[in-house]
C-alpha cells in the first residue's frame, strides 16, 4: 500500500482508528478492485461486499443520502423505500453503469437460483463518477469478467489511490480515486467499528485543506470548476436503524467540506450506509421481527467518527495516488509528491 496520510505526520480526527484504518475494519466487509490501465484506457470497478454471507437472503439494514444529486447511481430507490441492502455494492464510471449494472445482475442470478423464480426479483446497487479525462469513456472498456473478478477477490486489505474505480478520477486537481478510513466507538463497555469508502472525484484546487491548512492556495495545479462527483459508503457493526443510519449519512457532508468542497452544483455526492448488525431475513416467517438501536443520546459519537473518517478517506484517496498521464495526453499529478515536498 502507497502512502497514506498519517505516513506524512498528519493525523485527522481525535478518535482511535480501527486496525487498518480501512472501511474493512467493520467484520464481514471486504473490498475488491479490477484497474485497467493501457494508454488511453484508465479506469476499473470496484466492490464492496456488505458481509460474508449471502446478502439476498440475509439483507442488511441500509440508506441512501443524496448531497449534491448530479448522478446516475442505480438501486437506490428502493434502499430508500424499504430500507435494506441486498447485492454488494458497485463502484464504477458513469458510462459503465449499465454494464456493471447488468453484470451484478447476473452474478447474483448465478448465485441465487429462486430469483424471478420462487421469489421477487433483485436490487443491484452501482455508483460512478465520471472519469473521462483521464480515460477514453466511450469505450466502456469495464466488462462482465472484471465486475465478477471485483466481487470474488474482494478482501480485508486492499489498495487505495488510482485503483478500481478510482483509476482515472480526479480530487481537487489532483489525480484521486479511492480512500477508506475507520474510526472506533465505544458503547456499554464495547468497541464498534464505523468504517467509509469514498470514491474522489470533485474539487477545485485552491480550496484543497489538510487538516485545517489551506494547502491548494499555495500549490494548486489547476482551477478547474468544480463538476466532479464523490460516492462515500458507510459501514459500521454499531445497530442502527434505517432513520439512525440515515442521520449518520448526512454527516459525511461535514468531512468533505473540512477537505475545502463547497458541494458544487455539477458535482454529485451519493452516501450509502448500512450497518451489519442488523439483518433481515428474504425468507423471514415470523410476523414481528426485533431489531437493535442506538440511544440517541449517543449518536454523537458516530457523528464525530463519519465526520472524521470521510475527511481522512479524501486524503488518503489523493496520498495514495500516483501522477498518471491518460487520454489525449492529459495529466494529474499525484498530491503525494507535494505533501513530500511540503
Amino acid at each position: 500500500m502507497k502512502n497514506r496520510i498519517r505516513d506524512y505526520g498528519i493525523n485527522i480526527g481525535k478518535l482511535k482508528t480501527g486496525i487498518n484504518n480501512l472501511i474493512t475494519d467493520v467484520p464481514g466487509v471486504k473490498v475488491g478492485h479490477v484497474t485497467l490501465r493501457k494508454g488511453n484506457i484508465n479506469t476499473g470497478v470496484t466492490a464492496i461486499i456488505p458481509h460474508e454471507g449471502n446478502i439476498f437472503k440475509e439483507k442488511l439494514v441500509a440508506c441512501s443520502h443524496v448531497i449534491n444529486g448530479f448522478g446516475k447511481t442505480v438501486g437506490t430507490v428502493q434502499i430508500e423505500e424499504l430500507g435494506t441492502l441486498e447485492t454488494p455494492i458497485l463502484l464504477t464510471n458513469t458510462l459503465n453503469v449499465g454494464l456493471v449494472s447488468d453484470a451484478l445482475i447476473e452474478y447474483m442470478l448465478k448465485e441465487n437460483e429462486d430469483i424471478g423464480v420462487t421469489t421477487g426479483t433483485i436490487n443491484p446497487v452501482v455508483c460512478e463518477c465520471n472519469d473521462g479525462y483521464l480515460n477514453c469513456i466511450r469505450e466502456r472498456n469495464v466488462s462482465r469478467g472484471h465486475v465478477f473478478e471485483s466481487i470474488e477477490s474482494a478482501d480485508v486489505i486492499f489498495k487505495e489511490g488510482a485503483v478500481g474505480a478510482g483509476t482515472g478520477m480526479t480530487c481537487y486537481g489532483f489525480k484521486g480515486g479511492i480512500g477508506s478510513a475507520s474510526r472506533i466507538i465505544e458503547l456499554d463497555s464495547k468497541e464498534y467499528t464505523i468504517g467509509v469508502l469514498t470514491l474522489t472525484n470533485f474539487g477545485r484546487g485552491e480550496d484543497l485543506v489538510v487538516d485545517g491548512e489551506k494547502i491548494g492556495e499555495k500549490v494548486f495545479c489547476c482551477n478547474e470548476e468544480d463538476k466532479g462527483s464523490c460516492i462515500i459508503i458507510v459501514a459500521t457493526d454499531i445497530p442502527l436503524s434505517y432513520r439512525q443510519i440515515k442521520r449518520v449519512c448526512k454527516r459525511a457532508s461535514v468531512g468533505m467540506a473540512r477537505t475545502g468542497s463547497f458541494i458544487g452544483n455539477g458535482s454529485g455526492e451519493i452516501v450509502i450506509g448500512f450497518t451489519t448488525a442488523n439483518k433481515i431475513n428474504h425468507y423471514e416467517d415470523k410476523d414481528i421481527i426485533s431489531i437493535k438501536i442506538i440511544n440517541e443520546d449517543k449518536i454523537n459519537l458516530i457523528f464525530r467518527g463519519v465526520a472524521e473518517a470521510v475527511e481522512e478517506a479524501v486524503l488518503n484517496s489523493l496520498a495514495c495516488s500516483e501522477t498518471l498521464k491518460g487520454r489525449d495526453g492529459h495529466v494529474r499529478q499525484g498530491f503525494g509528491e507535494i505533501l513530500e515536498k511540503l
